[in-house]
């Protein structure tokens, strides 16, 4: 049985438009209970219509979408960010990135450091006692 033409599965609208990278990765987030629909937890198989919205969360982000085109095939990314309206909350980055911090004499040696290595290992050593 063929859904009818304005509507489609949930797992295969969700890979069509590129939320996620695989139809599994869709099917696997459905079955988790990491897809709603309207608010309401769904299944792989459930139908989406036009004016739907559909929250997902994935790697610690949650994507919330309004369908306004329904797919079935996967299309490309310009044409996929077409089919829907994104109200998700803005990624949150941190201005200022983490600097690593060494302190002298921990971790690699410098090249000051290897030059008076160099110098210790190629001095003559004592005769050993008898």
């Amino acid at each position: 049985m063929t859904p009818p033409e304005d509507s489609a599965r949930a797992d295969t609208w969700i890979w069509c438009v590129r939320l996620v990278k695989t139809r599994s990765q869709a099917t696997d987030a459905c079955r988790a209970g990491h897809v709603r629909l309207n608010g309401e937890r769904i299944k792989p198989a459930h139908l989406v219509h036009a004016g739907d919205e559909i929250r997902l969360r994935l790697a610690g982000r949650e994507r919330i979408v309004v369908i306004t085109k329904v797919l079935r095939n996967r299309v490309g990314a310009p044409v996929a960010a077409e089919c829907f309206v994104d109200h998700s909350p803005p990624v949150l980055r941190d201005p200022t990135p983490a600097v690593a911090v060494r302190d002298r004499g921990s971790g690699r040696p410098t090249k000051r450091d290897r030059r008076i290595l160099e110098r210790l290992r190629d001095q003559p050593r004592p005769p050993a006692p008898p």
